[in-house]
C-alpha cells in the first residue's frame, strides 16, 4: 500500500527533480552536434549500460518472468515515443520554456490516474480529481497555451510553435508513463522496468534514426558528447532508478508535485549557459504552469 512521505523520499525527490532540469538544456547543447533521433539513442544506450550494472550489483534477475514482456514492451514504446517527441522539440524550441511546459506532465498524471481510479470501482492506487483539481488543470493548461503562442523566432528556438506542440505531446506522454511506471513496479522490479524499457527504446531508436537522420551536423563538439553522457548517466541512468523506486513507495500524484524544481532548475540553467532573458510570456505562463500543478497535486 502507498506509504506516507518522508525524510529521505523528499530529498532524494527534490534531488532529482533538480537534475532533471538540466535535461532539456543538455539535450539542446547535444543536438546542436548530434541529430535529435541519434542523441536519443546514444543517450538510452548509454544509460542501459549503467542501469544493467546497477542491477547486477544489486543481483536483480534482468531476464523478465513469462508475464511481464507484454507490459515492459508497451512501457517501452511509451518511453519511446516519449522521448523522441522531447529531442525533436529541444531542436526547435527554447530550453526554458521547453522546461516548463515539459513539466506540467503532473497535470496528466492526475488526469490519468483519475481515469484509473474511476475503471477500478474500488480501492486504487491512483486518487480521483476533485472540483478543485480541475480548477488547477485550467489554469496549468492556460500557462502551457501562454508558453506554446508567446514565443517569436530565434536562434536558439527555430521553430517555437511547432517545437512547444511537440513539447506538449512529450508532457502528455510523460504524465501516462508515470502512472504506468507506478502501477507496473507493484509486480515488477523498478530496476528490471527501468532496464527494460530503455532496452526496449534503443533499438527502436537505432532504426528510426538510421532512415531518418545523418549521425551528426559537422562538427562534433566535447559539449554535445559530454551532455549526451550527463542524459545518459546521470538521466536515464541514476536518476531514473531512484524515481522508479519512489515509484513503488508513493502516489505518483503526491510525487509529481516535486515537479516545481525541476522547472525552476532549467530555467536557471538556460538563463546561465544561452543567456536567455525572462520574456514576459515565460515569467506569466511558468506561473500559471506552476500554480496549476500545485493546486492539482497537493493534497484535499
Amino acid at each position: 500500500m502507498p506509504q506516507a512521505l518522508g525524510l529521505s523520499s523528499v530529498l532524494l525527490a527534490v534531488a532529482v527533480s533538480v537534475l532533471w532540469g538540466g535535461n532539456v538544456v543538455s539535450i539542446r547543447i547535444g543536438v546542436d552536434s548530434v541529430p535529435p533521433l541519434w542523441s536519443a539513442f546514444w543517450r538510452m544506450a548509454l544509460g542501459v549500460v549503467f542501469v544493467v550494472g546497477w542491477a547486477r550489483s544489486r543481483r536483480v534477475t534482468i531476464f523478465p518472468a513469462p508475464g511481464e514482456w507484454g507490459p515492459l514492451f508497451g512501457l517501452g514504446l511509451l518511453f519511446t515515443a516519449q522521448i523522441g517527441l522531447l529531442n525533436m522539440a529541444s531542436e526547435l524550441t527554447s530550453p526554458a520554456y521547453g522546461v516548463v511546459i515539459l513539466n506540467s506532465y503532473p497535470v496528466f498524471v492526475n488526469l490519468t490516474g483519475h481515469v484509473m481510479a474511476v475503471r477500478a470501482q474500488g480501492p486504487s492506487l491512483e486518487e480521483r480529481l476533485s472540483a478543485r483539481r480541475l480548477r488547477g488543470l485550467a489554469l496549468a493548461v492556460l500557462g502551457v497555451a501562454v508558453l506554446a503562442v508567446g514565443q517569436s523566432a530565434s536562434k536558439l528556438a527555430p521553430k517555437p510553435l511547432l517545437g512547444n506542440i511537440l513539447m506538449m505531446g512529450s508532457a502528455i506522454l510523460l504524465g501516462v508513463r508515470q502512472v504506468y511506471l507506478r502501477h507496473l513496479v507493484q509486480t515488477v522490479d523498478p530496476t528490471r522496468a527501468v532496464v527494460w524499457q530503455m532496452a526496449w527504446s534503443v533499438p527502436l531508436f537505432l532504426l528510426v534514426a538510421l532512415v531518418s537522420e545523418p549521425p551528426v551536423y559537422g562538427h562534433l563538439s566535447w559539449q554535445a558528447v559530454a551532455a549526451i553522457c550527463y542524459q545518459g548517466v546521470i538521466v536515464a541512468g541514476l536518476c531514473f532508478i531512484i524515481w522508479a523506486e519512489l515509484l513503488k513507495k508513493h502516489p505518483a500524484a503526491k510525487l509529481s508535485m516535486f515537479a516545481f524544481f525541476v522547472p525552476v532548475s532549467g530555467v536557471a540553467l538556460s538563463a546561465w549557459i544561452f543567456g536567455e532573458p525572462l520574456r514576459a510570456s515565460l515569467l506569466v505562463g511558468g506561473v500559471l504552469v506552476l500554480a496549476g500543478v500545485w493546486i492539482v497535486t497537493r493534497s484535499e
